[in-house]
């Protein structure tokens, strides 16, 4: 088995299998279609609190909302993530704490039970210069020190027929080295 405990090493097999545990945990977070701030959460070994860097009406029945989910102990951003909140195909007190800024959309849909299904539309890696907000604009994220092809997925929220959110999340591509950085103490 591979120790972990130095993955900056020059090792070929170490660096294989760091590159294979990127892949694999990548691989499941692109792909899954169930609250993705939980499985975040697992990954970081931390609990992640929201930072709403905007939130503006777009039209009468919609939202726009750009956030950030970090580590609460470590200040790791681990996404930048952009919603589309309808409150037409929203229940009301899900879209009341929304627009509030309450708390995390994922973490709203937890604590209150609602029953929904996600489907993931779009995953995939992309230059950071070419991040693209759920219009097509150009966004600029806000995770540091990206070295890498940022990881992301784009999906709906239904609650009903209709979607009632448009999420695209960006992912840093450290995360997993992070991780183990931080549980190895280098």
């Amino acid at each position: 088995m591979t120790d972990f405990a130095s993955v900056d090493s020059d090792s070929r097999s170490e660096k294989t299998a760091l590159e294979l545990l990127h892949e694999l945990l990548f691989g499941l977070l692109l792909v899954t279609d169930g609250r993705t701030t939980e499985l975040l959460e697992t990954l970081l070994n931390e609990k992640l609190v929201v930072t709403v860097l905007r939130q503006e009406r777009w039209d009468k029945e919609t939202y726009i909302r750009e956030s950030v989910l970090t580590g609460e102990k470590s200040g790791f951003i681990v996404s930048h993530n952009v919603a589309l909140v309808s409150s037409k195909h929203l229940p009301a007190p899900l879209f009341e704490k929304i627009a509030d800024r309450q708390e995390g959309i994922g973490k709203t849909i937890g604590s209150n039970a609602l029953r929904s299904f996600r489907k993931v539309v779009e995953a995939g890696r992309i230059d950071a210069a070419d991040a693209v907000d759920l219009f097509r604009r150009p966004l600029r994220l806000q995770l540091p020190e990206l070295r890498s092809q940022v990881p992301y997925k784009k999906y709906l929220i239904y609650f009903d027929r209709e979607p009632g959110i448009q999420m695209l999340e960006y992912y840093h591509p450290d995360l997993v080295r992070h991780r183990l950085r931080r549980e190895t103490g280098r």
